[in-house]
């Protein structure tokens, strides 16, 4: 089984990269959904959060806009958050790698640099697009300010950074362009496994 992380840029087009990775046959987990998973009602999140940070738990499940209250109120709480998730995010994706019989898994983890996740990968591949454009996809979906964006920008590792770490870089100004880009990802990744 071979491991590829997949990162990017809040606007850069890893969801639309990640679903042409499972159209093409690998297996794809997403640590974001893992993450929603989680927080639902029922979700392996909510009892922890009820003990530690009752506040963050809202009609039986985590509510995110509470997290962000309690964070804002006092920024040390993002590590008690973590301590709670990072371990069940991971408690999740072992459980897929055990399910999964696919020979090419697609790890999708936005913060796979900040975290050291690429260590336990056998290659990591980035998407990327222009600043410009990764402006106009984000603004376009209406859900935050510019104000936001550029916090959130702000926050991550700059792109440059993110695509010197990576083994791929996967560009993707247009999807015609970017499924080529996949495809060549993946016959590269065959390619090595047969050697293998």
């Amino acid at each position: 089984m071979f491991l590829l992380g997949l990162t990017g840029s809040i606007g850069m087009g890893k969801s639309t990269t990640a679903q042409m990775f499972a159209d093409l046959g690998c297996a794809v987990w997403d640590a974001d959904a893992a993450v929603h998973r989680l927080y639902a009602k029922g979700g392996a999140a909510v009892a922890a959060f009820q003990e530690t940070l009752p506040d963050a738990v809202v009609a039986g499940e985590v509510s995110r806009p509470a997290l962000k209250s309690l964070i804002d109120a006092d920024p040390t709480v993002l590590k008690t958050i973590e301590s709670i998730v990072h371990p069940l995010v991971g408690e999740d994706r072992a459980a897929f790698l055990a399910e999964t019989k696919a020979k090419i898994v697609v790890l999708d983890i936005p913060l796979i640099f900040e975290t050291g996740g690429d260590k336990r990968m056998d290659a990591v591949a980035c998407v990327t697009v222009s600043a410009d454009i990764q402006q106009k996809r984000v603004m376009a979906r209406g859900t935050m300010t510019l104000e936001q964006f550029e916090n959130i920008r702000a926050k991550q590792m700059p792109n440059d950074e993110k695509c010197a770490l990576a083994d791929y870089v996967i560009e993707t100004d247009t999807l015609p362009h970017a499924r080529a880009q996949v495809e060549a990802v993946i016959d590269d990744i065959k390619g090595k496994l047969s050697h293998a």
